[in-house]
């Protein structure tokens, strides 16, 4: 009788994780950003591909950006609202299949608490319409930010810079 009530009490606490968790996402999408669309206008706008990741928070899969192996010089920018995001020198092959980059353009990227898999991840949004971008680990190199900021390639346009 008593292991039942200790299994029953351990998950009363593991179960009431929920509703603090949803209390957050909550918070999360009622903030308010420069450019603010509906959602008919964003369909309008995005392929589909951009608007799931971008406007419903889905994952590209893994590998499949065209932007993932770009070499190039410029700047990857919100492929909603063009703000600038990252620069092309921040781009590192991390080998996680997704544009990875260790470090943003100060002040293009804001961040929230993303709980979907069960525990807290940084979840990263462009600072001018929200998009959703991807999420940001600790484990980029350790010889620049040791950050990791893992990006879908949907999320991002490419602009070279001026030969």
């Amino acid at each position: 009788m008593g292991k039942n009530l200790l299994w029953i009490a351990l998950l009363i606490i593991t179960g009431c994780r929920g509703v603090p968790q949803e209390q957050k996402k909550e918070l999360a999408e009622k903030k308010e950003f420069p450019i603010a669309k509906t959602d008919v206008e964003w369909r309008a706008q995005l392929t589909d591909m951009e608007y799931y990741v971008l406007r419903k928070a889905a994952t590209e899969n893994a590998f499949s950006s065209e932007l993932l192996d770009n070499k190039e010089t410029g700047t990857y920018v919100c492929a909603a609202c063009d703000t600038p995001l990252f620069r092309s020198e921040n781009k590192f092959n991390s080998g996680t299949g997704w544009p990875s980059f260790d470090q943003e353009i100060t002040g293009s990227v804001a961040y929230d608490v993303d709980y979907k898999i069960g525990y807290a991840r940084t979840e990263e949004h462009c600072a001018t319409c929200g998009g959703h971008l991807g999420h940001v680990f600790n484990d980029g190199p350790r010889n620049t930010t040791g950050k990791r900021h893992c990006i879908n390639g949907a999320a991002l346009n490419f602009v070279p810079d001026a030969q």
